[in-house]
């Protein structure tokens, strides 16, 4: 599956540069999730060909946080089975704020 596709990209050139912005003005693109095991991350914005800024819960909700995430790092996990980390192809682009995607975490939901 490819991870980074056009409609993607554009959302990314869409959302722009968040730094100025609160988060329930700041859009998610897309969400990342690891598939045999904890690990979701929930990019909003791109910094450059490698690096994104992303909410990422890693299993431990209290401990979840905004920061960034490099995509070759994801790109080259393997969990068992060998599998990839994988885009969640339900997720529509820009269709929830961070904020939500947050307050539902935080709270022990799952987006």
């Amino acid at each position: 599956m490819k991870i980074l596709t056009k409609e993607i990209l554009n959302a990314f050139a869409k959302q722009g540069k968040t730094g100025n912005k609160s988060a329930k003005d700041i859009k998610i693109v897309m969400k990342l999730f690891n598939p045999t095991g904890a690990g979701t991350w929930y990019l909003y914005e791109k910094e450059d060909e490698d690096v994104y800024w992303c909410f990422a819960n890693l299993g431990d909700i209290d401990c979840a946080e905004c920061g960034t995430v490099s995509m070759n790092e994801l790109m080259n996990f393997r969990g068992q089975f060998g599998l990839h980390i994988e885009r969640d192809i339900s997720y529509k682009p820009l269709s929830m704020s961070l904020q939500e995607v947050m307050d539902i975490v935080q709270s022990g939901g799952h987006v």
